[in-house]
């Protein structure tokens, strides 16, 4: 019965996301959702309270499942440079990811300074990340290869460039552009690394 429910529910969830790339969050229904799971929507209704509840359920999974990813590449490495390396290229996964990805997480995001919960659910996300970044600084400091001042606050960051560079590229609308501002991120990031801040 258990396994039965939570195939269900991912059913559904992975239905919202795909809902929520093609139309929008705020366009987005319950009905829709729905449909795209191939369900009515009293099954929807009966596996999740609301539209916020289903679509809260989804930031929670992608948000964790792209944690768990980048984690995972950058322990696979042993240097500083090989984990910053493999951390970027498990944020810039490629133009369809990224694009349909970010469709998303932004509307999430513009949700989110109105909606606690989805707030906190960011801010979970990001203190995970926060995490990634402290572990390739602090490698980083053993070996000599950075120079940062404060790890928290490089950290920070770091996060900060790869959503301001992915940003700029979503605004061009060109998929074709997409390996220049994941370069200019990691080495906009190498910069900010070996340069000595203060607190």
């Amino acid at each position: 019965m258990k396994q039965k429910t939570d195939m269900r529910r991912q059913q559904i969830i992975k239905a919202a996301f795909e809902a929520v790339a093609d139309k929008g969050y705020e366009a987005v229904t319950l009905q829709d959702i729905a449909e795209y799971a191939d369900v009515s929507k009293g099954v929807s209704n009966y596996y999740f309270k609301n539209k916020e509840d289903v679509l809260a359920h989804l930031l929670i999974q992608i948000t964790e499942r792209i944690y768990e990813k980048e984690k995972t590449a950058v322990e696979m490495e042993t240097s500083a440079q090989a984990m910053l390396h493999a951390y970027i290229d498990s944020v810039f996964v490629g133009p369809l990811e990224n694009e349909r990805f970010f469709k998303v997480y932004l509307d999430f995001l513009a949700q989110a300074t109105r909606n606690e919960r989805y707030r906190e659910i960011n801010a979970r996300f990001y203190r995970n990340c926060a995490s990634i970044c402290s572990m390739i600084l602090n490698r980083g400091l053993e070996e000599g290869t950075y120079t940062v001042a404060n790890v928290e606050e490089a950290s920070k960051t770091i996060r900060g460039l790869i959503d301001g560079f992915m940003i700029q590229w979503l605004m061009t609308g060109d998929p074709e552009q997409h390996s220049t501002y994941k370069k200019l991120c990691l080495n906009a990031i190498k910069a900010s690394m070996t340069t000595e801040t203060t607190s």
